[in-house]
């Protein structure tokens, strides 16, 4: 019998909460169901498996980090809006670690969940009209948003793996970073005669 008042999007949303808690990778659905006040066999009702909530906790995830990004970008262009898209990313990353590190990972969704759901494609979007701000067409385009997504993301990793031990500030380095990619995305260097638009 379903408990009542217990959905999906509770049960998704209590996976998530104890993801940025314990890690997401530490995440079981005996935890949840704890968490929750009811017995395993409930969250069954709801979620398929553990694979099918962590879709839904990366989803979920998307859907709120795209909307932070949204928000800080609003009415920004060039190096404003790179900046407040960074910030917010970063934000998020520290604020929400379990939540986003499903963001990252290599999780199977449910087809279905993933076309119903904005946040990616609107990630998407959100990155893409940036880049086009400064004059960027594919596929420099695609070059631009795999540099910033590694450059983003490889910050926050080593940030929260405590992989800056060094004594200046982390931050200092990330606004120098900002800055240097900033300065590349308006000197994007132009493509070698012999490589054409890859198929």
């Amino acid at each position: 019998m379903v408990r009542a008042g217990l959905t999906a999007e509770r049960v998704t949303l209590a996976g998530a909460e104890l993801a940025d808690e314990v890690g997401l990778d530490r995440v079981t659905m005996s935890q949840v169901a704890r968490r929750l006040g009811v017995k395993d066999a409930s969250l069954y009702a709801h979620v398929r498996n553990l694979e099918d909530l962590r879709g839904r906790i990366a989803l979920l995830a998307a859907d709120e980090k795209t909307i932070r990004i949204a928000e800080a970008t609003a009415g920004r262009a060039g190096k404003d809006a790179l900046l407040a898209f960074a910030h917010a990313w970063r934000e998020y990353a520290h604020q929400y670690p379990g939540r986003y590190a499903a963001t990252q990972a290599a999780i199977r969704i449910d087809p279905e969940l993933a076309a119903r759901a904005p946040g990616p494609r609107r990630a998407v979007e959100l990155t893409y009209g940036m880049l086009r701000g400064y004059g960027l067409a594919e596929p420099d385009l695609t070059d631009a948003v795999r540099l910033l997504r590694s450059t983003f993301h490889g910050f926050v990793a080593l940030e929260a793996a405590g992989g800056f031990a060094h004594a200046r500030p982390a931050q200092d380095s990330w606004i120098r970073a900002l800055d240097a990619l900033h300065t590349l995305l308006e000197h994007w260097p132009p493509l070698p005669p012999e490589e054409g638009v890859s198929s």
